[in-house]
């Protein structure tokens, strides 16, 4: 499997192309075993058929034992083709729908995101459902040729009772097919609109749970419940569309159906009048009339998840065949490890520019929220280096020349907002179970007090997002992730907002004493947090207006012990 990074554009076709061409050996069996299935399904009435006639002429008990014996054959091999068929069908089926969904998640969660408009909604919507139903292929093709092989039999074994029965069989199906592929377009466009709109409206409950709290607290809910409402409601009247297009699509394919089975069994009845086929014939071609409903509803019906399967793989390849934002690249940086920010433009930012030494720590005190933001974002490679002006470099080179590699170990970035998942004390930690000095991280983020406050200590269960945690405890729970990477250069944004002063201060000293030797870079307006750091920046109208100790700053500068002082 080709790294999705360096994936050329894959277009529908393509993936249902590359889902067939894997599976190619299941496809075959699953194709014999189902084959031989309708095959059977198909050898039924026309056994009933022969065995009339036989028993009309022989008259023979031996005969009829025969008879049944032949039956017992039949519908044994009914039975396990049917079953060993459908077992290797759905187990492949199951595993490329895996392998599709392992992709995309792939593709959402690289590093380097993806210029593609799609939410992290709309991302988890074809992750799961487009691809299931783009796995659906695996056992569409092989029911599409068995159910072909049941209508092949039945035409030949009623040609040979009469051409016409033949011919009309053949022509009957050639004529729904070409009714029903006319259909099949309108389901997969209709469909196709349907999954978009599904994907906004899951997309869109992602964004109000992540939004959850602070929605309550200054009473928007209701109104963010009313936008959800709306985009809920656009998709159910897709989806009732799709309802409407599938029950025509459904009633016409079983309409025609019933005509050709009708046509079939009024002109063998009218060829038995006339004397041109014999009652076993007729009763083979009512018995085939009756059975072949069900192999060309199969056919009819394939159109149909061919179109739904071309749609939902056309919305994967919106994922796996996007660009990077940005294209990577391959250096390391030298030694040295002083983080540089030359002349950066971006959002509220223009022109900043400092240094951060290797192993010094130095905190930005900035007016503008906004500014703060901006900063955070392209230091996280959040913004590609070719989306701002100026330059950051990591010890001594552009992180654009850097690979990704690169730039997650000698440089990490926590966001004030810095996500808690499902799982425990500890996996929240150290997600990758490496061994960081969790205890280490815990004690300098004081964290302590949760762990004992649980027997299970660090294996306390934490639930998704955090949400049997406080606000402070979630905050410093994301604090003891950063420490505890022990990354070359880290860079905090506000992480003690959520905690009291005096814990506040304990953290701010216990994390100077940690990343001693190390370079580190607070963004905040914390006065603890400030006072730790070897000097202060000032980040005001989107450029760095001051520099010095924190304590010199407070009673030298009016301004600044405005927006510090507390």
């Amino acid at each position: 499997m080709k790294n999705p990074d360096t994936q050329r554009s894959r277009p529908g076709a393509a993936i249902l192309r590359t889902a067939l061409r894997r599976n190619v050996g299941a496809m075959a069996a699953g194709t014999v075993l189902m084959g031989l299935y309708q095959a059977a399904e198909t050898a039924f009435p026309i056994a009933l058929g022969l065995i009339v006639e036989h028993t009309m002429r022989d008259r023979s008990l031996g005969s009829l034992g025969v008879s049944i014996g032949a039956l017992a054959v039949i519908i044994t091999t009914v039975s396990l083709s049917w079953r060993f068929g459908m077992r290797v069908l759905q187990k492949a089926n199951t595993t490329e729908a895996h392998r599709w969904r392992v992709r995309v998640a792939a593709c959402g969660l690289q590093p380097v995101a993806r210029d593609v408009d799609l939410k992290s909604g709309e991302v988890l919507t074809i992750a799961t459902e487009d691809a299931d139903q783009t796995a659906d292929i695996i056992e569409v093709v092989p029911l599409l040729i068995s159910s072909l092989v049941a209508v092949v039999v039945a035409a030949v074994a009623l040609g040979l009772a009469d051409l016409r029965l033949g011919l009309l069989v053949i022509v009957g199906t050639v004529a729904i097919l070409s009714v029903l592929a006319v259909m099949s377009r309108r389901i997969g466009a209709s469909t196709q609109e349907q999954q978009a709109r599904v994907a906004r409206a899951g997309a869109k409950v992602a964004d109000l749970i992540i939004g959850l709290r602070p929605l309550h607290g200054f009473g928007g809910n209701h109104a963010a419940f009313g936008s959800y409402r709306e985009v809920s409601a656009d998709a159910k009247r897709q989806a009732i569309t799709v309802a409407r297009v599938n029950g025509a699509y459904a009633g016409t394919a079983l309409a025609l159906n019933a005509v050709l089975a009708a046509a079939v069994s009024l002109t063998a009845g009218w060829l038995a009048f006339e004397g041109r086929i014999t009652v076993g014939e007729l009763v083979m071609a009512v018995g085939l009339a009756q059975f072949i409903m069900e192999p060309l509803k199969l056919f009819s019906e394939m159109p149909k998840y061919v179109m739904i399967a071309r749609a939902s793989a056309e919305r994967m390849a919106l994922v796996l065949g996007a660009p990077p934002v940005a294209a990577p690249g391959t250096e390391r940086p030298g030694p040295g490890g002083a983080l540089e920010v030359d002349g950066v433009r971006h959002g509220t930012l223009r022109g900043v520019t400092f240094t951060v030494a290797a192993g010094e720590f130095v905190a930005i005190a900035s007016y503008q929220p906004r500014a703060a933001a901006d900063l955070a974002s392209v230091l996280a490679v959040n913004v590609a280096p070719g989306a701002y002006g100026g330059a950051v470099r990591v010890g001594g080179r552009e992180i654009g020349e850097l690979s990704v590699e690169a730039v997650r170990e000698h440089l990490l970035v926590n966001p004030y907002d810095g996500e808690i998942f499902a799982g425990t004390l500890r996996t929240n930690i150290d997600p990758s179970g490496s061994g960081r000095p969790v205890e280490a991280a815990v004690e300098a983020s004081l964290l302590t007090d949760v762990v004992a406050l649980h027997r299970e200590g660090l294996d306390h269960p934490v639930r998704d997002r955090g949400a049997n945690l406080s606000g402070g405890q979630r905050q410093r729970l994301s604090l003891a992730r950063a420490l505890a990477a022990d990354s070359e250069m880290l860079v905090l944004h506000d992480p003690t907002t959520a905690v009291d002063a005096v814990t506040e201060q304990l953290i701010a000293r216990n994390v100077a004493k940690l990343r001693r030797g190390r370079t580190t870079l607070v963004i905040t307006s914390s006065p603890a947090l400030l006072d730790a750091a070897d000097r202060v920046l000032v980040l005001d109208g989107g450029v760095v207006t001051a520099e010095d100790t924190h304590r010199n700053l407070l009673a030298g500068d009016a301004a600044y012990c405005r927006a510090v002082a507390r």
